[in-house]
């Protein structure tokens, strides 16, 4: 893409952090020249909305296409816009809560648009002479709205109609159609809802002209057809039941009994207790069945089905047969012929959802100017639309003036992160554990989603499922130990971990992903790993004695209680030394070969020259410990964020390297405070044995004995009889105290 000649014209500034170029936005030029950075420059091309220590509903205004994520070209969106709205872009640098009214550019569109809003939202408030306005004001939409009768949204609500009888009818088109939220909280319609509205209410009385016009036969009752048809319904399948029952009685007397309960079934229902609603009885015949009988409408029926047989019989029965007690198989027949027609009418009918107002309220509606009435209000509301949605952008820039710029130094630089003192917006708090303070501490929704690209970070990472005291509030912690060692580190260890609102959650290690912390642990892993082995070894040792020795006294006890009585069987077997001779032999070889290699040793060492002594022993330890620690070296110097973040959903553009300095100020280990006093007497510590001193003695005794029987000792004084200032030792004495030395070895 060619840059445009204000891109070339800019001058841009990086700094080295991190171990890669990030770019510096220290002025207002700079932000309003960021759409021409090459997004390869980038620290991040996309980040998610949740999980982050930042304002969520700043969050959410950049999030344009609601997706939940926040991309470059949104966060360009917001740049061009803000830069448009305010006179200055340099106080977005500044922040603040409040945006002066002076700091809207009123010569651009934007800006003159924001303004005349941001004094509207003033003036609603009751505060029409203040000089700025908050992000607390912008918030309640329903304050801002509450004393207007419109505001812009295309929603009416019934106390935007100016009169009683336009306000009835809104509330019947809601109470039919449902409603929708006004910017003042109040429920009310749109032109979407209207058109709802007056489209079923023509076809319902579209569908109701065609009973009337055979009403004889589709409203056989006028009015009141509708619940005597709702009466009939109710019992229609139950009557059809008992007539088909007492025609089966007719063709064959011996169906009668089956068909009627039997002892049985009133005696299962016997010890329950019984009413009306007992699904059991109302399971029984609406009377008792005998051929070709009538259906009893009063007297003798299933007391189940008594009240909806009295309302067939009020609602139906008498308007259409007149008053009876019983009713015929032929006079059900000719009610249901009669019924028939209005079923097939109520199969057909359209505009449901009006139907609750009765068809009179539905033609009066229809009557009447009621739906032009409304659909005039809400054009009358969309007038304002334009004046009443940029309060949505006085909202918006407020935010953006608080708040752009720090989402700037996390998403085009990783800068807060790498400045002491300040903290990035995807660190959560501050993990305290094994004498050790964790500031990267990042939100994680699944540990093993997680785990499975946050290894490739070479970080040691400790997941923590965390808990809210005094709370049933739960949350999922990964935290990075980038100092000190991994000796007490291990999964169930619990700590305390701070979030960035101050409140503290009770924290446990759930899974580790191990790699090096520091150089100085890499250091003492070998000596450490030598110990373990050793300690295994004599552990397996000491489990080996245990178990042979258990099983060697239970063995003698058995062999004692099996023996013969006294005086009879064969006498034990006696001891046999010379088995054991090859026993003691190897165990005296392996002493002396330990022995002559110990004294091999510091045979050497003595032989060194002062100066030499300490650079072995530098020798030594380097070639113990520089392999492990050269590869941790290496592997430190590989630690990277990117892969803790696009875990997370980010989306991390460049290699941001945590490297050995850096990674000290991400955790802190305990230190004494500067001028603290401190006793090193300890009244429980260890009590000094007089045996370490004895063992010392005699290993120091066997060295000196091996040396002498060498000769190394003659050797070694007649040097220094040489070195010695003033000699009087002639050549010919120290090769006669050799000799002597030699002939006294022999000896």
């Amino acid at each position: 893409m060619p840059k445009s000649p204000a891109a070339r014209s800019h001058r841009w500034r990086f700094s080295r952090l991190g171990g890669f170029d990030q770019v510096r936005i220290e002025s207002g030029e700079d932000i309003c020249s960021l759409p021409d950075l090459d997004q390869k420059l980038w620290a991040a091309l996309s980040c998610p909305t949740t999980g982050l220590e930042f304002d969520a509903h700043t969050l959410a205004l950049l999030d344009t296409d609601g997706d939940g994520r926040i991309r470059v070209p949104e966060i360009l969106t917001a740049v061009r816009w803000t830069c448009s709205a305010l006179r200055n872009p340099g106080d977005l640098i500044e922040g603040g809560t409040d945006l002066p009214l002076d700091a809207i550019d009123g010569e651009t569109e934007d800006g003159r648009r924001v303004l005349a809003s941001a004094k509207r939202i003033l003036a609603n408030l009751g505060k029409a002479d203040a000089a700025a306005i908050s992000a607390e004001e912008t918030a309640d939409s329903a304050r801002i709205f509450a004393g207007t009768r419109f505001n812009g949204d295309g929603v009416v609500p019934a106390a935007a109609a100016g009169e009683p009888v336009l306000a009835k009818s809104i509330e019947d088109l809601m109470a039919c159609v449902g409603s929708l939220p006004d910017r003042s909280g109040a429920e009310g319609v749109n032109e979407e809802l209207c058109d709802r509205f007056f489209t079923a209410a023509r076809d319902f009385a579209a569908w109701y002209a065609e009973a009337e016009a055979d009403a004889s036969n589709v409203l056989p009752l006028g009015d009141k057809t509708e619940t005597a048809a709702a009466a009939f319904a109710a019992v229609k399948a139950k009557i059809d039941d008992f007539f088909t029952r007492a025609r089966l009685a007719g063709y064959d007397p011996r169906a009668t009994a089956p068909l009627n309960p039997a002892e049985a079934d009133y005696g299962a229902i016997a010890l329950k207790e019984i009413s009306s609603a007992t699904a059991e009885v109302a399971a029984f015949p609406l009377a008792r069945v005998e051929p070709d009988r009538s259906l009893p409408l009063t007297a003798g029926v299933n007391p189940a089905w008594s009240s909806a047989l009295k309302e067939l019989h009020d609602r139906v029965v008498i308007p259409l047969l007149g008053d009876r007690d019983e009713l015929t198989e032929s006079a059900w027949l000719d009610l249901s012929g009669r019924f028939a027609a209005h079923a097939a009418w109520r199969s057909r009918q359209r505009g449901e959802e009006v139907a609750p107002l009765g068809i009179d309220r539905v033609k009066e509606l229809l009557a009447s100017d009621v739906e032009a009435q409304i659909k005039a209000l809400i054009a009358e509301d969309q007038a304002v639309s334009e004046a009443a949605n940029a309060i949505d952008e006085v909202d918006r820039l407020v935010h953006f003036r608080q708040h752009l710029y720090r989402l700037l130094n996390n998403f085009v630089s990783l800068r807060d992160f790498y400045t002491p003192g300040k903290t990035a917006i995807f660190q959560a708090g501050t993990l305290y554990l094994d004498g050790r303070s964790c500031e990267l501490c990042v939100r994680v929704e699944s540990i093993e989603a997680h785990s499975a690209l946050a290894g490739l970070s070479r970080t040691y990472l400790a997941y923590c499922d965390c808990k809210r005291r005094g709370g049933g509030e739960t949350m999922t912690i990964v935290a990075a130990f980038t100092d000190g060692n991994a000796d007490n580190l291990m999964v169930g260890r619990n700590g305390v971990f701070y979030d960035r609102k101050g409140n503290d959650w009770d924290a446990t290690i759930v899974k580790i992903i191990e790699h090096p912390i520091s150089v100085s642990q890499a250091f003492w892993s070998p000596y450490q790993r030598i110990g373990r082995l050793v300690s295994s070894q004599i552990e397996k040792f000491a489990g080996a004695g245990d178990k042979t020795l258990d099983e060697g006294a239970s063995k003698a006890i058995a062999d004692v209680s099996s023996q013969p009585a006294e005086g009879k069987g064969a006498p034990p077997a006696p001891f046999d030394i010379a088995k054991f001779a090859g026993i003691f032999a190897a165990i005296g070889l392996a002493v002396g070969a330990i022995g002559t290699a110990v004294a091999s040793v510091i045979t050497g060492f003595l032989g060194l020259t002062w100066w030499q002594m300490p650079l072995a022993f530098a020798g030594l330890a380097l070639a113990i410990s520089g392999p492990s620690m050269a590869m941790a070296w290496l592997k430190l110097r590989e630690r990277n964020l990117g892969p803790i973040l696009d875990a997370n959903g980010w989306a991390v553009n460049t290699l941001a390297k945590i490297n050995i300095p850096f990674g000290t100020t991400l955790t802190g280990t305990a230190q004494l405070p500067q001028g603290a006093e401190r006793s090193l007497r300890d009244p429980f510590a260890e009590k000094k044995r007089p045996w370490r001193f004895y063992l010392f003695l005699l290993l120091a005794l066997a060295a000196l004995a091996v040396l002498w029987q060498r000769g190394y000792l003659a050797q070694w004084w007649d040097r220094l009889s040489e070195l010695a200032p003033h000699s009087e030792v002639t050549a010919a004495e120290p090769a006669a105290g050799k000799a002597a030395g030699k002939g006294s070895g022999k000896e």
